[in-house]
């Protein structure tokens, strides 16, 4: 079992900076998919940044592009994103993600709040 633990987010003000981190612990197999997703009540969980943990390759949605970045932490299976530029749009809760490629299996965080004002 694989378990999430999301730490950062808060309140910003628009045009400000927020970091979030998640350490993932427990029995990985595989190269892992690590990243954020983000909800808002009524709206489909959306991806925001994912990495391929060790290869580094990293994908972003469109509308953080050039604001957010993805990166691995120093410890294996950890990842951070640091917002920069946040807008009200980009409030939500974000979900710390998880995939075990050798497996196929995917696990989620509890989800933290992320609040931007204008």
């Amino acid at each position: 079992q694989v378990q999430l633990v999301e730490s950062g987010g808060g309140l910003a003000q628009s045009g400000g900076s927020l970091r979030l981190s998640c350490a993932a612990s427990g029995t990985i197999f595989s190269i892992t998919v690590m990243g954020w997703y983000r909800q808002v009540p009524g709206n489909q969980r959306e991806m925001v940044a994912t990495v391929i943990t060790g290869l580094g390759t990293t994908n972003y949605t469109d509308s953080v592009k050039g604001r957010f970045t993805i990166s691995e932490g120093n410890a294996k299976n950890t990842v951070n994103l640091q917002m920069n530029s946040l807008k009200p749009e980009d409030t939500a809760v974000y979900y710390c993600y998880l995939m075990d490629l050798g497996i196929g299996y995917s696990y989620w965080g509890q989800g933290t709040q992320v609040t931007v004002s204008s």
